[in-house]
């Protein structure tokens, strides 16, 4: 027996509003450590408008990828990606700016391209986290829109997919890095520490780095742990995931350090010891977005 249209287009409508309340969740999860960080709102006022300008137009190109792969709801088409993109977007708008007045932090008063540049530099994180709300704040009853095809039931391993979905396996590390760069590249404690480190204390970080990647994904069986197949030299799995993995980690690190002015008039060797730095939680970001995404 056919369902009534109308219950569908209130089943769909149910469903996207409740997208709609995952995202705004998220924005609000995922974004509050940045929200409540000062570096951050001292950022908004000083930073370059062209950096920042450059920062805003490649976080919409990344939520729709995102959003392709997490949105609020299952995306087949270019438009259904920039919808979920714009929706992300502007959840993350909403919320920073609610946040930031909340906290007394935006005021009347305040020049109009101080309150942009502080809602504009939250919004990022908060867009992202939007879109993550849907994966992360799912039911996993089973019930709803919450059943994908890439969802992990159990407790068990997923496996690897060795040959196939390689570019978005890389996107999603991208992505992971990118989320925990924002909210600790803007503070002082990175500056400080890549003083503080020797070279020796570089060459362990970079070495540390790589080894919690390749166990959080492969060896100590979280949730969602992929699994190679048996036939598969461990060595294989390291190349063709972990290295690059953590190049993609390095990558995102110092294209942050380098919007928020962090690279400004150092020496070769500094900036390398604050990419370093940025890049162990960076590459713990980009092990879980494996995991979890």
């Amino acid at each position: 027996m056919a369902s009534h249209p109308a219950a569908e287009e209130d089943t769909e409508l149910r469903q996207f509003l409740i997208g709609i309340g995952r995202g705004a969740t998220g924005a609000l999860l995922f974004g509050l450590p940045m929200l409540m960080t000062m570096e951050l709102w001292q950022l908004g006022f000083y930073i370059e408008r062209d950096r920042l300008l450059l920062l805003v137009l490649v976080n919409f190109p990344l939520l729709v990828a995102l959003a392709h792969s997490v949105g609020f709801e299952k995306t087949y088409t270019l438009s259904q990606a920039c919808r979920d993109a714009m929706i992300a977007y502007g959840l993350g708008i909403l919320m920073s700016a609610i946040i930031l007045l909340l906290f007394g932090d935006l005021k009347l008063t305040m020049p109009l391209s101080e309150v942009v540049g502080k809602i504009a530099i939250q919004a990022v994180a908060a867009s992202i986290g939007a879109l993550l709300g849907r994966s992360q704040l799912a039911d996993q009853s089973g019930s709803g829109d919450a059943t994908d095809d890439n969802d992990v039931k159990g407790e068990g391993a997923v496996k690897d997919q060795m040959s196939g979905n390689y570019g978005q396996e890389l996107f999603l590390m991208a992505v992971g890095a990118l989320f925990l760069n924002l909210n600790v590249a803007p503070t002082e404690e990175i500056i400080l520490i890549s003083y503080k480190m020797t070279a020796w204390h570089a060459l362990v970080t970079i070495v540390a780095s790589i080894a919690i990647m390749h166990a959080f994904v492969y060896a100590v069986s979280f949730k969602g742990t992929h699994q190679a197949p048996a036939d598969t030299p461990w060595w294989h799995i390291l190349v063709r995931f972990t290295l690059p993995g953590y190049i993609v980690a390095m990558a995102v690190s110092i294209c942050v350090l380098w919007l928020f002015g962090r690279l400004d008039d150092k020496a070769i060797t500094q900036m390398l010891m604050s990419s370093v730095v940025l890049s162990f939680p960076g590459a713990i970001g980009a092990a879980a977005a494996r995991l979890i995404l």
